[in-house]
C-alpha cells in the first residue's frame, strides 16, 4: 500500500486545483458580463473576509476571500438574490442604470449565467483533447479475458472471450461502458447480449457488491460482475483539428456518467455515503498530485466537469436555478414575483446548506473520524 500524501500536499493541491476552476467558472461570467456592458463591482475567489485585492482601474475590486470554497462575481444592480430591480436600482442615475445586471434583456442575463459552468465544460474539453492528441483515443474491447469463479458472470453462465454487444439494454461499445454501467448498479438484474464463437446470446445476471481499497487504503464498493477485461487496449492517432471533437465526447460522455449516477443515488441503488464534499476532493487531489502531473491535470478536468454540470441543476442559488426562472420568464413574459422567488432562494440555499453538512459528515466518515470516535467512547 502507497503511504497516504501529508495534510500540507492535501491542502496544496486542493488549492491548486480548486482556485484555478473557480476561478474560470467566475471568469466566464466576468468576460460574458463585460461583452454586453454590465459593470463587475467585485470578482472574489473564495468568501469571506478579504485577504488580499486590488482594484482596477474599471472600478472592479478583484480580492481573495479566506475561505477558499467557491468565488462569485457581482455585478452593478445586482442589490438582491433574484436579481430583479429595487429601490436602489430605480434611484440610480441613467447612464449608471444602462451598465446594471438589472438593464439588460432576459437572453443576455441567461448567457451570462451560463456562461460560468460553460467554461467549466470548455476547460475539462481542452484538457481531455490534449491528453487524446498526445496518446490518441484509446478503448478497450467489451471483450471477457475471464470469468471470475463464484462471480454473478459465472453463475450467469459467461465464458471467455464472450464479446458484449449491450447490457441492461443500453449498447456497449467498450469495457468501459459495462464497467460505468454495473459499478452503480449493485443487486440490479439485468439482461446481457453478447456474441459468443460469432452467434448471438443473452442472459439474466444480477450484479453483485464488490467492496475495494486503493493504494491509499480508501475504501469503496461498487457493482460487480466477475467479467476480466484483455490486456489490448487499441489505440488511435488524431490530429489536433480533431482534438476538440475528441475532448467534447468524452465530456459528454462523463456528464452522462453524472446523470445516471445523480437517477440512481435518487432511486436509491447508490448510497449518499457516495456522495464527497471538500475533504474528500482535498484527499483526492492530494493523491492524484503524488500520482504525478498527468494524474493531477486528469482529475482537474472531472472536478471542472462536476462544477458545471452541479451548477447548472435546477437549484436557486445557483447558476441552474437562475436559469430556470429565466426560462419561467420567458414563458409567462414576466418575471416570476420577488416573493416566490425570495421564498425559493432561501429553500435552495437551505438545501444547500444541508448538502454540504451531509458531504462533509460523510467526507469526515472516509477519514475514520466516526470510527475514531466511536473507539474512544466504547
Amino acid at each position: 500500500m502507497t503511504e497516504n500524501p501529508g495534510f500540507f500536499l492535501y491542502l496544496i493541491a486542493f488549492i491548486l486545483i480548486i482556485g484555478p476552476l473557480v476561478f474560470v467558472h467566475e471568469l466566464g461570467h466576468y468576460a460574458a458580463g463585460r461583452y454586453f456592458g454590465i459593470k463587475a463591482e467585485a470578482f472574489s475567489i473564495g468568501f469571506g473576509r478579504e485577504v488580499a485585492g486590488f482594484t482596477d482601474k474599471r472600478g472592479t475590486r478583484w480580492k481573495f476571500g479566506w475561505l477558499p470554497l467557491g468565488g462569485y462575481v457581482k455585478f452593478a444592480g445586482d442589490m438582491n438574490p433574484a436579481g430583479q430591480p429595487s429601490p436602489e436600482w430605480l434611484a440610480l442615475p441613467a447612464a449608471e442604470r444602462a451598465q446594471t445586471f438589472q438593464a439588460k434583456p432576459l437572453w443576455q442575463r441567461a448567457i451570462v449565467v451560463a456562461a460560468g459552468p460553460i467554461t467549466n465544460f470548455i476547460v475539462a474539453i481542452a484538457i481531455l483533447g490534449a491528453f487524446a492528441l498526445a496518446y490518441g483515443e484509446g478503448k478497450r474491447p467489451a471483450v471477457a479475458a475471464g470469468i471470475a469463479a463464484n462471480s454473478p458472470a459465472a453463475a450467469a453462465g459467461l465464458k471467455a472471450r464472450d464479446r458484449f454487444v449491450a447490457i441492461g439494454g443500453r449498447q456497449v461499445d467498450s469495457f468501459n461502458d459495462m464497467l460505468m454501467f454495473t459499478s452503480m448498479r449493485a443487486g440490479m438484474s439485468v439482461r446481457i447480449d453478447y456474441v459468443r464463437d460469432g452467434q448471438p446470446g443473452s442472459t439474466q445476471a444480477v450484479i453483485g457488491k464488490l467492496v475495494e481499497k486503493d493504494r491509499f487504503g480508501n475504501v469503496t464498493s461498487r457493482g460487480y460482475l466477475g467479467i476480466a477485461p484483455t490486456d489490448e487496449i487499441i489505440r488511435t492517432p488524431i490530429a489536433w483539428w480533431q482534438a476538440p471533437a475528441s475532448g467534447f465526447r468524452q465530456t459528454v460522455s462523463l456528464v452522462g456518467t453524472m446523470v445516471d449516477f445523480l437517477g440512481q443515488l435518487i432511486m436509491g441503488r447508490v448510497p449518499v455515503s457516495e456522495l464527497g464534499g471538500p475533504l474528500r476532493i482535498a484527499k483526492a487531489s492530494g493523491e492524484h498530485l503524488s500520482l504525478g502531473f498527468e494524474a493531477f491535470v486528469f482529475l482537474a478536468a472531472l472536478i471542472s466537469i462536476n462544477l458545471g454540470f452541479i451548477n447548472l441543476l435546477p437549484v436557486p442559488v445557483l447558476d441552474g436555478g437562475h436559469l430556470l426562472f429565466y426560462a419561467v420568464e420567458a414563458v409567462r413574459r414576466k418575471p416570476v414575483e420577488p416573493e416566490v422567488m425570495e421564498w425559493a432562494f432561501r429553500g435552495g440555499m437551505m438545501a444547500i446548506l444541508a448538502l454540504m453538512l451531509l458531504v462533509t459528515f460523510n467526507d469526515l466518515g472516509a477519514f475514520g473520524v466516526w470510527k475514531s470516535l466511536a473507539g474512544l467512547i466504547g
